[in-house]
């Protein structure tokens, strides 16, 4: 199986398609196409793997509880290798990707009109970027994918985006380059500390988490990670880019922002930050405990006095990803699984009402809460999914949002009980923030008249796809759960 190098092809296989959309470049119908073809099978592959995944346990790779491992010298002076494993809380992270980026693709699909070949270029090698942090195994490599992602996306924002695009997208460029230039200095300084203790240099994610380190080091090596991934988070007070970023980003944009890019960091942080130095992250809990809920108190209260309802759902997401933090944070079996389960759930829920906000301002052109009210009469088709993704959103049970926020606290519960009571207040000020916006934009008097048109066949497809995966995420997440359970055991020092 191994043979068939299946992780290369889900690594490179979009940027394969970002290169042969060159001979596609000036014509828009073919470049979609393409586009298309390119991540339905990106998505088919990830889901075989997901079908085959307890078969490909039971082949026991080089690595205990991976299911596939790629590896082979790359910069061999340096110890630098091409190293990619698979394991269920990868597995899961490339599903949510390869899904992300068709729902990506098909909320763009009359929205961009200029440019298309490009837009969707930089979707394509975005995606081999992305699908390369959560498959890279040694740091140099993961490293390499970590800065590929964020070019595309400046690119995004920065010429289909809207309003202040420029200074979101400097704003964006600039948080994310400052702590990746941290976490590269520290990946540098533990390579060289590994060399010098064993003789071996190597960038091996599993070499180097043998490395002793003495405690003062340890802290300073983990501060610089821990800042790379906050930002990416984004945990109060590095979220600013945040908010402007999904603001005047594209549609599509915000869809792969909230998806994928925010993940990014709690994956970083749970497969290389907590591994690379526990004694560290143990030191440093109660402050990740205090950003996380001070995060989700503010950009809760924040959230209910926007007026826009991009920037409120962006805000929505600072709180959202506070429970992952709090998971992370707790680095117990039920609380860690709550947060990578969040995670995903995360990106379903808060991508759809995303999209749902694109529709809308395709029709109205305006995000203005105050431009709307009563879409119930004009626009029930729409108005039904919206009030599906707000009540997934404030963590209705037998959606997919509650099943996270709960393991997330029970779990919390038992080594934090403070910060797990503290943290319930978030999911009271969620709910009082979306009732507002249900209630202003859906159900209350119309305030202007607006002539706009219900869902077309297309976007009902979208948005039944993500409803039915946030009921089904929500009634019956065994399967996931089951997905992760090796890997959270060995993570949290159990068994898998």
């Amino acid at each position: 199986m191994a043979d068939l190098h299946l992780l290369t092809v889900l690594v490179f296989f979009p940027l394969a398609g970002c290169l042969l959309m060159l001979p596609a470049w000036k014509c828009p119908a073919a470049a979609r196409s393409l586009a298309l073809g390119v991540m339905s099978g990106e998505l088919l592959l990830a889901l075989w793997l997901y079908a085959s995944w307890q078969g490909l346990a039971a082949l026991k790779p080089a690595l205990p509880g991976y299911l596939l491992v790629e590896d082979a010298p790359w910069i061999s002076a340096f110890g630098i290798r091409y190293t990619l494993g698979l394991d269920g809380l990868s597995l899961l992270m490339v599903m949510l990707t390869a899904f992300s980026f068709c729902i990506a693709l098909a909320v763009s699909w009359r929205a961009v009109g200029e440019k298309v070949g490009l837009f969707l270029a930089l979707l394509l090698a975005m995606e081999t970027g992305i699908m390369g942090v959560f498959l890279a195994l040694d740091l140099a490599l993961f490293y390499l994918f970590w800065e590929v992602m964020l070019i595309p996306m400046f690119f995004l924002i920065g010429i289909w985006g809207h309003g202040r695009r420029i200074y979101s997208t400097v704003k964006f460029f600039l948080f994310t380059m400052f702590g990746s230039l941290l976490m590269l200095l520290a990946i540098i300084a533990l390579h060289l500390l590994h060399a010098r203790q064993s003789g071996v240099t190597t960038f091996g994610l599993f070499e180097l988490i043998a490395t002793p380190l003495p405690a003062g080091t340890q802290l300073w090596l983990f501060a610089a990670f821990f800042l790379a991934f906050a930002i990416k988070f984004p945990l109060f007070p590095l979220h600013t880019w945040l908010p402007d970023a999904h603001t005047d980003a594209p549609t599509a944009g915000s869809v792969i922002l909230a998806g994928l890019l925010l993940k990014t960091g709690s994956y970083g942080l749970i497969r290389f930050g907590y591994p690379l130095f526990p004694q560290a992250a143990q030191t440093l809990t109660p402050l990740i405990y205090t950003l996380a809920i001070a995060g989700i108190i503010y950009a809760s209260l924040v959230a209910f006095a926007q007026e826009d309802m991009k920037r409120l759902i962006a805000y929505s997401s600072i709180g959202h990803m506070g429970y992952v933090a709090i998971g992370i944070a707790a680095w117990e079996p039920v609380a860690l699984s709550g947060s990578i389960i969040q995670m995903a759930n995360h990106g379903v829920t808060t991508g759809a009402l995303f999209a749902m906000v694109g529709m809308l301002d395709e029709r109205a052109h305006t995000r203005e809460i105050g431009a709307f009210g009563g879409l119930w009469g004009k626009i029930p088709l729409w108005s039904f999914f919206f009030l599906i993704f707000s009540m997934a959103s404030v963590g209705l049970p037998g959606l997919n949002n509650f099943v996270g926020e709960f393991l997330v606290l029970a779990g919390t519960f038992t080594k934090a009980p403070l910060a797990a009571g503290l943290a319930f207040v978030g999911i009271v000020l969620t709910l009082v923030y979306m009732v507002r916006l249900v209630q202003e934009v859906v159900f209350q008097v119309e305030r202007r008249p607006l002539p706009l048109a219900d869902l077309d066949r297309r976007e009902i497809c979208v948005l039944a796809v993500l409803a039915l995966l946030v009921v089904w995420m929500g009634v019956h997440p065994a399967p996931l759960l089951e997905l992760i359970h090796g890997p959270v055991r060995l993570l949290t020092g159990g068994v898998p």
